[in-house]
């Protein structure tokens, strides 16, 4: 009776006779569940922190209907599980997804054991497959750590779970893996991304990536796979791409009179073989047969002979899985990007030469390659085939997939734009010398690019963000990825961070270019940041929205400036070429500490009437002629610009500037952040911005940090909102300003003073003191 008594003790106080027999409830529930349902709420809030997560989850719905929450018990088994604060915890308003969420990824990673606390075990309760319904964010990372478990055949309603509810899917630290472990990722990213909803991929922290690896995740994601190799390991097709492959064969037989000869299609025997798909004695035998026609497309030499009779009978035996889950317009052919591999920039035994800039073919090779018809779709000429274009089967790098060329007129402005870059690229480029020339980093006349092509690849659903943080971009991954951006056109954001681009980046650019030839591309966001800038910051925004003007949001940000760029030769600026009139409303431009260059500048400025924001962060201006043609600029040309921002920019000399900025009509809101306004301004300066800001009904938000602003300058800012002022400020950031605490509370005094004559109901002060 003494440990019982001191266990009592250690508690506080015994269990009343309500606990214990809300105890015995909740290790009954396998029989009790729906009575406890239909309890009243006072006694059901009492028995809800008794219960497991299996039925703790079961029982959000009747409790809801109750009025009860269960958000409170998921915080606290949060806090007695997981044992840490998350980030931003003030902001989680579902603890029930956050922590079956946060649980499904401890227990696939194994860092979790169930077993450690009742709460989280029952026998009707399989942690991953309960938890996986309310997964939306899966992080993989080191060797790949529950790829296998994912895509194993006992975990089958769990990949399902996952394909209807995650949307964001990120890898971060990957290591070098072997095949195997990559066939399942191929597999994972198949049901993920092409069956799935996963419109999110993102990768970070990865300093010598493993190339196939990164080819293999970008390629998948932009909807581009190689079923064949992967498909003989696993003894029988992708469940989701048969059905489909059944319901496609019969949409072909029924619109057969429609075929053209320059759609893509499947012959009478190829759909009966298909319909045939789910024998269990001759699924093997026949996934080796297709496995086997995908593998020969990849090497064209050696069954030239084949194809060619296949192509002139016009029946052409395709993997049963090519073609499906694809969008009508994504299975057209796109434009080649203007970017060629030279042989010194392939992976040592991983790839073949690069291509020539003209395929030379025979006749024979000009007869159209026949595969499955789209559910709708428009007639296109398929990619001839290039003798010379040879490729390991067994090389994952052919999933970089070079496409062919639009239509004929397309293909003539893409033409004329790749010749402009070039001249452009040719004015700038520093010496052989110095660094590698243009045609070494593949941005050199036109042609297609010289990838290797994935001649059997499989087009299918793509997401629509894509983030590379922290992962250097070989002059091979640059053009494998401005490959496949030429046709990714349900791409709608790129985020490049830090990924040591150089010269490469117009491989980028060239991919950008022919993606905006296409009308149904969504693309609208560019993020382009990096320690060294190759060429000005400027000089680059102007290139990229000259690749592509329908970008809604641009952002360059450089940390430092590369030496090798004073080496440029003299000659014309590439901003001699006009801008095209573009869609830009937000403009973001980091300078490594180099000059405004108004003259770049103020043309895209010009190109943009429809901006809306603009920040300019670290750059040097060289007059107060130069400051005020950019103010002029954007007065004349940007009359719907509503937030101006300069960071790092000294304007203590620039005082007339800054005056005209705060008496903007349009503005709402102005930030000047560590630019040393206050540095050695006189009383006059001060008493001058007080009166034109209380004079301005426009501007709602005043940003002021990092300027030296000290206790007395601050005390004499809240005469703003004085009872004769018609401000609308209702934010007002003074932080880092060299404010004691005694100067704080003056300031406060007198503002409260004055927001209580006005009446005023919102209005935020940020303020840290130092």
């Amino acid at each position: 009776m003494e440990p019982r008594a001191e266990r009592e003790a250690a508690a506080g106080s015994p269990p009343s006779l309500f606990e214990l027999s809300g105890a015995v409830v909740s290790s009954a529930m396998g029989t009790l569940e729906r009575e406890v349902w239909a309890l009243p709420g006072q006694i059901l809030q009492g028995i809800l922190p008794l219960l497991n997560i299996y039925y703790l989850e079961r029982i959000e719905e009747p409790a809801l209907k109750k009025g009860l929450s269960t958000q409170p018990i998921w915080h606290k088994l949060w806090n007695d599980v997981m044992k840490i604060r998350p980030p931003k915890s003030e902001n989680i308003k579902n603890w029930r997804k956050k922590f079956l969420e946060t649980f499904f990824s401890n227990v696939l990673h194994g860092v979790l054991d169930v077993s450690s606390d009742p709460r989280l075990s029952d026998r009707r309760f399989s942690p991953l497959l309960h938890s996986s319904r309310h997964v939306t964010q899966l992080t993989i990372c080191n060797m790949l750590q529950g790829v296998a478990e994912l895509t194993a055949e006992r975990n089958q309603r769990v990949l399902e779970n996952l394909a209807g509810s995650l949307r964001t899917l990120k890898f971060r630290h990957l290591l070098t893996s072997d095949l195997s472990i990559r066939q399942s990722l191929s597999l994972l990213l198949h049901h993920l991304i092409h069956h799935g909803a996963v419109s999110q991929v993102s990768m970070c922290s990865w300093p010598v990536p493993d190339k196939v690896l990164l080819v293999l995740i970008l390629s998948m994601s932009a909807g581009f796979w190689h079923p064949g190799k992967t498909l003989m390991h696993q003894g029988s097709p992708c469940s989701l791409c048969r059905e489909e492959s059944d319901a496609q064969g019969l949409l072909t037989q029924e619109n057969g009179a429609l075929l053209g000869s320059n759609q893509l299609c499947c012959s009478s025997t190829e759909q009966s073989e298909t319909s045939q798909w789910g024998d269990s004695e001759s699924r093997s035998k026949k996934v080796q047969a297709a496995s086997a026609v995908a593998l020969q497309e990849a090497d064209p030499d050696s069954q030239a002979s084949i194809e060619l009779s296949r192509s002139s009978s016009g029946t052409v035996k395709t993997p049963v899985l090519c073609g499906l889950r694809s969008h009508p317009l994504q299975n057209l052919a796109c434009q080649d990007v203007s970017c060629k591999v030279p042989p010194e920039y392939y992976i040592k035994g991983e790839s073949s030469p690069s291509l020539p800039k003209r395929s030379s073919v025979g006749p024979a090779f000009q007869k159209p390659y026949r595969r499955f018809k789209t559910a709708v779709g428009r007639k296109r000429r398929c990619p001839r085939r290039n003798r010379r274009a040879r490729a390991d089967p067994e090389d994952l790098y052919d999933f970089v997939f070079a496409v062919a060329r639009e239509e004929e007129e397309m293909a003539e402005s893409l033409y004329e734009s790749n010749a402009q870059e070039r001249e452009s690229i040719d004015d700038w480029a520093p010496s052989p010398a110095d660094t590698p020339s243009f045609e070494d980093v593949g941005c050199t006349e036109g042609g297609s690019v010289g990838i290797i092509p994935l001649k059997a690849a499989c087009h299918f659903r793509s997401i629509s963000t894509l983030e590379l943080f922290s992962i250097p971009l070989t002059g091979d991954t640059c053009r494998a990825l401005g490959n496949l951006l030429s046709s990714w056109v349900s791409l709608e954001k790129l985020v490049l961070s830090y990924n040591g681009l150089g010269a490469n980046v117009f491989c980028i650019l060239s991919g950008l270019r022919a993606l905006s030839h296409r009308r149904d591309c969504s693309l609208r966001v560019v993020r382009v940041s990096d320690v060294f800038s190759h060429i000005p910051s400027v000089e680059l925004v102007w290139s990229i929205l000259t690749a592509f003007p329908r970008l809604h949001t641009l952002s360059v940000s450089f940390d430092l400036k590369n030496q090798l760029e004073g080496n440029r030769p003299e000659g014309h600026s590439s901003s001699e070429a006009e801008i095209p009139e573009s869609c830009l409303e937000q403009l973001e431009i980091r300078f490594p500490r180099e000059p405004l260059q108004t003259s770049l500048l103020l043309p895209v400025l010009k190109a943009s009437r429809s901006l809306q924001q603009l920040s300019l962060d670290s750059a040097t201006i060289s007059c107060p002629l130069e400051f005020g043609l950019l103010l002029q600029a954007l007065k004349e040309c940007n009359p719907g610009l509503k937030r101006l921002s300069f960071h790092d920019v000294n304007l203590a000399d620039y005082q007339k500037e800054v005056l005209l900025l705060l008496q903007d009509p349009v503005l709402q809101e102005i930030t000047f952040s560590f630019c040393r306004l206050f540095e050695s301004c006189t009383a006059e300066f001060l008493s001058d911005i007080i009166q034109i800001v209380k004079r301005n009904s426009t501007l709602k938000s005043l940003k002021l940090p990092g300027n030296r602003l000290g206790n007395h300058r601050l005390v004499a800012l809240a005469d703003i909102f004085s009872e004769d002022s018609s401000s609308s400020i209702c934010q007002l950031d003074v932080s880092s300003n060299c404010i004691k605490p005694d100067g704080l509370l003056e300031f406060a005094k007198k503002l409260e003073s004055h927001i209580l004559q006005r009446d005023s109901e919102d209005f935020k002060l940020q303020s840290n003191g130092y």
